[in-house]
């Protein structure tokens, strides 16, 4: 009886063993998250671990760096991983100092997070966002923005410094295994005098380009206005032509009426005078007497009544 406690103990005792023994060499990687092996006996394994669990021996230690997109601010206030002030002084080409709170996102690039924990001594990928991505973050940001003057920075242009700037970063990240995916300044902050400064360069910018439009304004509708006066002008000229052609038609007309009639009237006077014939003519005085004989005669002064 004894002799089966003892071994029922031992039994337990080998199982629990083997419980810790197996917790003590379990690790769990997270979703998104790869894991750099490292022997202690035979440094970095050429394989890394993905999400999940994972049994390695208790000589080897893993490291984890992030391959899902994170997101990373440098602010004032407490936001995401910025649980201080982290917003950072940056130039300007013309001098202006500014105050600026930034907004990144990055990633490891899973094909080289080996050499990335050999390049920086086995740091893990949230100490490296603290000691190197942040920092390098703000020094190279510096760059960028000492190549814009402030009324850029502040105003219209500050979309493209925006893709400038996340193309710088992942341009200097990449050597390093780190992938800059975007970065945006959200909110930068200049002193009073600065402000006034641009403030009045706007205005006289926005009324610059307000004049300018008045002016192109004018001379459209000045060219449109030439233009209608010169349809007018070809339409009162059409006109003109048209009402001339129109009286010179009905003055040749009336014309060729008039000689014609002419023509006819002469014509039939022609035909009337070779139709007369001395016969003819004492037979029209004939039949147009009306039997009277004639109240005066002579031919000369007096000429007598002779009905007296």
């Amino acid at each position: 009886m004894k002799k089966g406690k003892v071994g029922a103990i031992s039994l337990a005792a080998i199982i629990v063993i083997g419980l810790i023994c197996t917790a003590m060499c379990s690790t769990r990687v997270p979703a998104g998250y790869v894991a750099v092996k490292y022997r202690m006996n035979g440094g970095i394994a050429d394989d890394v671990l993905g999400q999940g669990w994972h049994i390695v021996p208790p000589t080897v230690k893993t490291t984890l760096y992030s391959i899902g997109i994170e997101q990373s601010y440098l602010t004032a206030t407490d936001d995401g991983d910025s649980p201080k002030d982290d917003s950072f002084s940056a130039p300007s080409s013309d001098g202006k100092g500014l105050q600026m709170e930034l907004t990144f996102t990055y990633r490891y690039d899973a094909d080289k997070v080996a050499e990335t924990f050999t390049r920086f001594k086995g740091r893990s990928g949230k100490d490296l966002l603290d000691s190197f991505i942040k920092p390098n973050v703000i020094s190279w940001t510096k760059e960028v923005t000492a190549k814009y003057p402030v009324t850029d920075i502040l105003g219209e242009k500050r979309a493209e410094l925006n893709t400038v700037l996340s193309d710088y970063l992942a341009e200097k990240f990449s050597p390093y295994g780190i992938i800059i995916e975007n970065a945006s300044l959200i909110n930068i902050e200049v002193d009073d005098e600065t402000r006034a400064s641009i403030t009045k360069k706007v205005t006289a910018q926005q009324e610059l380009e307000l004049a300018n439009i008045e002016a192109q304004t004018a001379k459209v509708q000045a060219e449109k206005d030439k233009q209608v006066a010169l349809i007018e002008a070809e339409k009162n000229k059409e006109t003109a032509e048209i009402q001339a052609e129109q009286a010179k038609i009905r003055a040749q007309g009336e014309a060729d009426a008039k000689k014609i009639a002419a023509e006819a009237e002469a014509e039939a006077n022609r035909k009337i005078a070779e139709s007369l014939t001395p016969e003819l003519i004492e037979k029209i005085k004939y039949e147009q007497w009306n039997g009277e004989l004639p109240q005066v005669q002579g031919s000369g002064t007096p000429i007598v009544d002779i009905t007296q």
